[in-house]
Parts: C-alpha cells; structure tokens; sequence
C-alpha cells in the first residue's frame, strides 16, 4: 500500500477542486495513482473533479514566430514565474521558435545544437541557467508550412496558437485562433480525438453509471436496464466529444452556432492547428535545483 501524503493530496486538490478527504480517499483506493485517483472523483464527484486541464503548474512561456507561409511555436519551462519576465529568457525562447522555422530541426536535440549567438542554443541555455541561477528547458516545438493562410494568437506568453485555414476572411482565422486559446479543444473534429481519451471518458461513464444503479438499488428503486446504462454510457461520450471537439463546440464570439457552422458561413476551412499551454501535462517540481545549477556554473567556468 502506497503511502499517501499531504504534498499528494494537495496536488490532487489543486487539480480537481474535490476537498481534501474526498481527495485523500481516491489516492488511497488508487494506491497512490494520480491520474487513477482523478478518474475516481470523477465517477463520484462528475464533471467538479475535471479541472485538470486549467490547472498549469509549471511556469515557462510560448513563443510563436511567422515568416511567409512558415510558423513556429516553441515551449520554454523554468522554475518560477520571475523568470518568465526576464528579457533574456524571453529572448531565448524568441530565438528557438524563429530556428524552428528557418530551420526545420527533427526534435529538441537538432534545435539545441543549431548556431545562436556565436555559440550553439544548448550552450546559450546552459550560460543562461548560470546567470539567472534557476534551471530552465526546452520543452518542444511545432513548425507549420504549408500553401494555406496562416492565423496566431499569443494570451500574454502562456497560451499560444497556430492554425491554418483556407477562406477569404482573415479576420476568421484570427477569430478561430481566439477561440481555439479560450476553449481549448482536444482535436479538430470529433473523429480526430485521441482514442485513449475517448476510452478513459467511456471508462469513467460506465462506473458512474453503474454506482448510479447501484445506489437506486439500495435506496429500493428499479435497477436500471444495461440497455438504459448502455445509452447512458453512449450520450456522455457524445458530449464529450462535442466539447472537445474544435468544429463542434459553440464559438465564443457567437454561442448561439458552433465553430464549423460559422466556418461554412463564412467559406473558410480550417486545415490544422497547434495549441500549447504553458506547462501542460507537467507538474511544477519540488525539487531544489541549487545543485545542478552549481553545476552548470562550473561547467561554464570550465
């Protein structure tokens, strides 16, 4: 049996906004598992305990740099909010999105060994961390080229996005751009979600409609139909999917139709998109980092 301590039941506490025991109870029966512990709140608590996504705890910033038919967006962590403000950081983290576009690096170790400033941006990163004293990462990278137009959207320098569109109006596109960073959808179009998040909603659907059946049982009333659980099952996936889904969901400047009936409206077709959210799916670490940053410095001496 795990041992479940109070920095993991506030972290999953700043997660789901479930309180603390409720959180307490789900580490236990998931043995420590966080994610696991998540989808119990959720069966017990519904969508209260689905925050997960808009709780960011790493800090960074999301460059975005365009050239013609060419966009790059790049992703750069650090410890502490302070830093996100530092000119230099920013600068770093300008300079990696504009190699990625000029450049076309395969993954972050190609971008780390590109030219910047007489030096390579590994050896720019490394330099920076011994100034600033606070470790600091390149996380990762997109570059979009294609024949069709090009929209972005910065939210300060935590939230950014790219997407390419065909149509006449280019006000469409920056709209789309807008909504994409405010909604956040998880894919283009429903058939487009990733199957393990569809599986894990339909996993979560059926325990919280069998512990529904359960519960009526034992307060004496019917038990439901495993065809009633079946469609109940089946309509919560569906609306899942139309939340997440970028075509589906009601656009933000106009609730009353949904992102791809404005696009027909306006004759415009969305190709793709990318959106970063700083520090998603990472969680702030804990650890003290005085030790490798003296290292970075002695190696930079050195």
């Amino acid at each position: 049996m795990a041992v479940i301590t109070a920095a993991m039941v506030g972290q999953l506490r700043a997660k789901t906004d479930a309180p603390m025991m409720e959180c307490k109870k789900a580490l236990t029966e998931a043995n420590g598992d966080m994610q696991k512990a998540e989808d119990i709140l959720r069966v017990k608590l519904g969508n209260k305990a689905s925050k997960a996504s808009s709780r960011i705890a790493a800090e960074g910033v999301i460059a975005i740099h365009v050239a013609g038919n060419t966009a790059a967006i790049a992703e750069v962590n650090c410890e502490t909010d302070f830093v996100t403000k530092n000119d230099d950081f920013i600068a770093l983290a300008n300079s990696c999105a504009k190699l990625v576009a000029e450049n076309n690096p395969a993954d972050v170790a190609a971008l780390s060994a590109l030219p910047l400033n007489g030096k390579t941006v590994e050896q720019e990163r490394t330099d920076l961390v011994g100034r600033i004293g606070e470790n600091m990462s390149i996380r990762r990278f997109v570059r979009h080229q294609s024949d069709a137009k090009i929209a972005t959207y910065l939210h300060g320098s935590r939230i950014g996005v790219i997407v390419e569109y065909d149509g006449p109006d280019e006000q469409v596109g920056k709209d789309v751009a807008m909504h994409i960073a405010a909604m956040k959808p998880a894919a283009l179009s429903a058939e487009q979600v990733d199957a393990e998040l569809i599986e894990r909603e339909r996993t979560i659907a059926k325990q919280k409609a069998e512990e529904d059946s359960a519960k009526a049982v034992a307060e004496g009333k019917k038990a439901q139909s495993a065809d009633i659980i079946a469609r109940r099952i089946e309509g919560s996936v569906q609306k899942f999917l139309k939340e997440v889904s970028l075509l589906n969901q009601p656009f933000v400047k106009n609730d009353k139709q949904s992102v791809g009936q404005m696009l027909k409206e306006k004759n415009t077709t969305i190709k793709s998109y990318t959106l970063y959210v700083v520090g998603e799916g990472l969680e702030k670490k804990s650890d003290d980092f005085a030790a490798e940053v003296a290292a970075q410095m002695a190696a930079a001496k050195a």
